[in-house]
């Protein structure tokens, strides 16, 4: 009996939201079922949210399955924190990767009175330490060092990635052949 690991692969070519989050996690679900124990997360994602993605990642790492995170394109914002989830990160040569300070939005419309305005930087400065957390410990940096380098947003190619400690090779094979490719798709 072979000691392989069944794998799959899941294209990750979108924004970090609460609809491809769902897909994605949706997906890994059904791929433990099937007993999958190793999963390629392809990546090329501006980012969004930073909710879904501490979301994803603590989930991706909670879980009884092989995570590898591969960079095809570009990996921003909080799509860094489901690509810190590999336990295996790759990057293609030209990809490139950026950490920056999280935002709030808000409605048009949106009024708040103070106490809900001290509430909502007390959630902000609790997911700016819970980012940094995150990198610091994928890359084995201090998290006063990552939340300097999100306020200046750092912009790092493969090289410079790898160097950081956020990427543990450049390779430009993104998976072996045969492989299936499950694709998150972007909208409804």
């Amino acid at each position: 009996m072979s000691s392989e690991k069944k794998t799959i692969a899941i294209e990750f070519l979108c924004g970090v939201n609460e609809f491809t989050v769902t897909q994605l996690l949706d997906i890994v679900k059904d791929q433990i079922q099937k007993g999958i124990g190793r999963i390629i997360i392809l990546m090329s994602s501006h980012g969004g949210s930073a909710f879904y993605g501490l979301s994803a990642y603590n989930f991706l790492k909670g879980i009884p399955v092989e995570i590898i995170t591969h960079n095809f394109g570009s990996v921003d914002s909080s799509a860094g924190m489901i690509f810190c989830a590999g336990t295996k990160r790759y990057s293609v040569p030209d990809a490139r990767f950026l950490i920056h300070p999280l935002t709030w939005t808000y409605g048009k419309s949106t009024s708040l009175h103070e106490e809900q305005m001290e509430e909502n930087l007390k959630s902000f400065r609790i997911d700016t330490e819970n980012v940094a957390g995150v990198l610091a410990s994928a890359t084995g940096k201090k998290e006063e060092e990552i939340l300097l380098d999100m306020k200046n947003r750092k912009h790092l190619n493969p090289e410079q990635a790898k160097e950081y400690g956020l990427v543990h090779e450049i390779k430009g094979r993104l998976i072996e052949k045969g492989i299936e490719i499950i694709k998150v798709r972007s909208n409804k």
